[in-house]
């Protein structure tokens, strides 16, 4: 019997906006770079950080979940966030939700843990270049210092008047990605933009 199922493409939040942020790039010459990361996967993930799980569960992973207040832990193509003293957000690339799920109960065996997908909940909207720090001071109260904010640091913020969390990556040339929820990502994509309009405009 013939498949009849229609497949829908997913369809990024900002699909729409690509151009946009991709122009504001060039005309910033290096200064500044957008772009949005669609379709990472994100698991929210609660359980005791001082039970058995949080050692099993970060040798499943590869990588220790942080437990120094807003702190993050990479290791390969995956990514630890803390948001609270029992609670993280795992990302990884697109499509990996179902077997990194997986990992996580499995190694949480029978000890107490919430895993819960929101990677359609948010997109991740990537800032950086020389001039990153001061787009983001615009509308961020954060001291955004490298001293302060520098790599392996995050934190829920608001950005313009979007709630967000705001990541350091590892590296400064990688600049900052900005988790932000679906609903308002065309609102921040248009602030950013209005934002760096000193460098290129």
């Amino acid at each position: 019997m013939a498949d009849t199922a229609v497949t829908t493409p997913l369809r990024s939040p900002l699909a729409h906006a690509a151009g946009r942020l991709a122009a504001a790039t060039r005309a910033s010459g290096g200064a500044v770079r957008l772009a949005e990361l669609p379709f990472l996967t994100q698991l929210n993930v609660r359980l005791d950080p001082k039970g058995a799980a949080a050692d099993t569960v970060g040798l499943a992973l590869g990588l220790p979940l942080p437990v120094e207040p807003d702190t993050v832990v990479r290791a390969g193509e995956l990514t630890a966030l803390w948001l609270g003293p029992d609670e993280w957000l795992v990302v990884g690339p697109p499509g990996g939700r179902q077997g990194l799920e997986s990992r996580i109960r499995e190694a949480a065996g029978g000890e107490p843990v919430s895993v819960i997908d929101v990677s359609a909940q948010r997109t991740t909207l990537l800032v950086a270049g020389p001039r990153a720090r001061d787009v983001l001071a615009h509308g961020c109260s954060l001291d955004l210092h490298p001293r302060v904010f520098g790599p392996g640091r995050c934190a829920q913020t608001n950005l313009g008047r979007a709630q967000v969390v705001l990541v350091a990556r590892d590296d400064p040339r990688a600049g900052f990605w900005v988790l932000v929820r679906s609903s308002f990502a065309d609102y921040l994509t248009d602030w950013l933009l209005d934002a760096a309009v000193e460098w290129t405009g």
